[in-house]
C-alpha cells in the first residue's frame, strides 16, 4: 500500500519528533505512513480538503473549520484518551473574594489567543451564554495554531498574578500542571468556575478515505502501548496513554461559540 500521509501541525519542535516515532512503529506494522508538516491549522484544512493529506491531526476549530468547508463530510476517527473531557477553569486570586461568575460582570478577564477554543471561545461562549458583560483582555500569542501551546494562557495568567485582570482562562490539564510545579500557588489562587466538559484534538479525513486503509491505519495507531518504553517516550510527549475511537459530541460548546461570535465571518 501506499504511506498515509497525515497532516501535523508544528507548533513546537517536539511534534517532528513525535511523527517520526510514529512513522517508523507504523512502518514495522505493514501500514507505511508519512508525516506531512503544516505552520498553521487554516493551511493544513485546505491540504487536507484538496487531497494533499489523507488525515489530518486536527485541533478542535480546525475540525469545526474542516466541517464547515466540507459540508460537514468530514469524518473523526481517533482522538487521544486526554482529549475527551476537557475543561476551562476561570482561575482568580483567593483575595478576590469573588463567589460565582457573576461577580466577573464589567471586569477585565484575561483570554488566551483569538482562535483558541479552550482559553478564548468556549470560557466567552460560557459567560455570553449566561449573560455576563466582562471586558475582554485576549493575549493573541501564535495565531493560527489554535492555542497548542501555553503562550496566550499563561500571560493571561501571569497578568491575573499581576492584578492586570480579575480571572484567567486557563485549560483543566493546564492547571493541573501549574498548580503541581509552583507556578501557580494553590494558596494564592482558585478556580471559580469551569466550563462544561468538551474534547480536543482529533484525526480528521474526508469522507472518501478509503476503508480498508482506515481500517488498517487505526488498528496500526490502537496497537500502540504505554506499556511499551518506544511508544511512551511519544505518548508521553504527546499528553496521552491510550488512543480512542473519534467522537464529534464533544464539540457542541465550540459550535455554538463560533456561530456566537461570527468566527469565521469576521
Amino acid at each position: 500500500m501506499r504511506p498515509v500521509l497525515v497532516g501535523a501541525v508544528v507548533y513546537d519542535p517536539k511534534v517532528v519528533t513525535i511523527w517520526e516515532i510514529i512513522r517508523r512503529y507504523f512502518a514495522e506494522q505493514g501500514v507505511p505512513m508519512e508525516p506531512v508538516f503544516y505552520g498553521d491549522y487554516t493551511t493544513q484544512v485546505q491540504g487536507l480538503l484538496d487531497g494533499q493529506v489523507d488525515v489530518a491531526w486536527n485541533s478542535p476549530l480546525a475540525w469545526v473549520d474542516a466541517q464547515r468547508r466540507s459540508g460537514g463530510t468530514c469524518r473523526a476517527i481517533a482522538m487521544r484518551d486526554t482529549d475527551r473531557d476537557r475543561q476551562t477553569r476561570f482561575v482568580v486570586r483567593r483575595e478576590s473574594g469573588y463567589g460565582s461568575l457573576a461577580d466577573l460582570a464589567g471586569r477585565p478577564v484575561g483570554f488566551g489567543a483569538q482562535d483558541s477554543p479552550q482559553a478564548h471561545l468556549i470560557p466567552l461562549r460560557r459567560l455570553m451564554s449566561e449573560g455576563i458583560d466582562v471586558t475582554v483582555r485576549r493575549f493573541d500569542v501564535k495565531v493560527g495554531l489554535h492555542g497548542d501551546h501555553v503562550g496566550g494562557e499563561r500571560d493571561a495568567f501571569d497578568a491575573l498574578a499581576a492584578g492586570e485582570v480579575e480571572a484567567a482562562c486557563v485549560l483543566d490539564l493546564n492547571w493541573e500542571l501549574w498548580t503541581s510545579d509552583g507556578t501557580a500557588d494553590p494558596a494564592r489562587f482558585e478556580a471559580l468556575d469551569s466550563t462544561e466538559p468538551f474534547d480536543h484534538c482529533v484525526f480528521t479525513v474526508r469522507a472518501d478515505f478509503d476503508q480498508e486503509t482506515e481500517r488498517l491505519w487505526l488498528a496500526a495507531l490502537h496497537s500502540m502501548s504505554y506499556d511499551n518504553p518506544e511508544h511512551r517516550e511519544m505518548m508521553d510527549m504527546e499528553g496521552l496513554k491510550a488512543w480512542q475511537p473519534g467522537r464529534t459530541d464533544g464539540f457542541a460548546q465550540l459550535e455554538d461559540a463560533v456561530a456566537r461570535l461570527g468566527y469565521f465571518q469576521a
